[in-house]
């Protein structure tokens, strides 16, 4: 089983790197907005500019997981080769996982230039072990983003999944207070934000990476989120397989 996943894993990568379109835009969107937002306002502060940084790499990973599998998997399953790939005895969860893996060696690709603008641009200070903590943190906060973007891939056509993978994203993000002062958020925002999954992995992220202390709700509210983006992914990907294969 685990040849089959890295077997599934080594043919999306490659896929990815002969169209390296989704790579430059997970990695171009955050970066411009760390430049744009964190550094020229809460670069010259430690504390502001570290939990900022945090912030924006669950930004680049939400990006890639959300976007990237959403449009992808709903492009792959116009593809013949996707029908084939069906037929074989191995089942579904290699692709599922060769597919995740995928999506987290691009989301670690698009933290890299973040980090590298925070270390050499902010005030951003972070130890050895809170950035091993907080790579581990933005594993576990992808998660729903993931499971979101296989169900809008398995759900939906190309041309579909580019637009709805888009609706979720943004307001995903600014309802989570991404864009906003992440210690100070308006009163709307701090309202609703401990229900939304990006609040929950953005204060798992700046936990591991600074002295936060994240509250519970945010947190349930994410594992929520985690389950049933999971049970929908899986909902989708055979209410697919029942439709394209009886």
């Amino acid at each position: 089983m685990s040849n089959l996943i890295l077997t599934h894993t080594r043919y999306q990568f490659l896929e990815q790197l002969r169209v390296p379109i989704s790579i430059v835009a997970s990695v171009f969107f955050p970066t411009v907005s760390m430049l744009a937002f964190v550094v020229p306002f809460a670069g010259g502060d430690p504390v502001t500019a570290t939990v900022a940084t945090g912030s924006m790499t669950l930004f680049a990973v939400m990006s890639s997981g959300l976007m990237g599998l959403g449009i992808g998997v709903a492009d792959d399953r116009e593809k013949p080769w996707d029908p084939y790939l069906r037929t074989l005895p191995a089942g579904p969860f290699p692709r599922f996982a060769g597919r995740m893996l995928t999506a987290l060696a691009i989301m670690l690709i698009a933290v890299v230039p973040v980090v590298l603008v925070a270390a050499f641009l902010t005030e951003a200070t972070i130890t050895p072990l809170g950035l091993v903590l907080g790579l581990g943190a933005l594993v576990v906060g992808a998660l729903p983003f993931m499971m979101l973007g296989l169900f809008v891939g398995y759900s939906l056509p190309a041309k579909a999944a580019i637009a709805v993978s888009q609706v979720l994203f943004f307001p995903i993000a600014i309802g989570g207070g991404m864009f906003t002062n992440p210690l100070d958020p308006p009163a709307f925002i701090g309202a609703i934000a401990p229900f939304v999954p990006s609040r929950g992995a953005m204060e798992l992220v700046w936990a591991a990476t600074t002295d936060f202390t994240p509250r519970a709700l945010p947190l349930v509210m994410l594992a929520v989120w985690t389950v049933v983006a999971a049970a929908a992914a899986v909902w989708a990907y055979r209410r697919d397989e029942g439709r394209r294969f009886r």
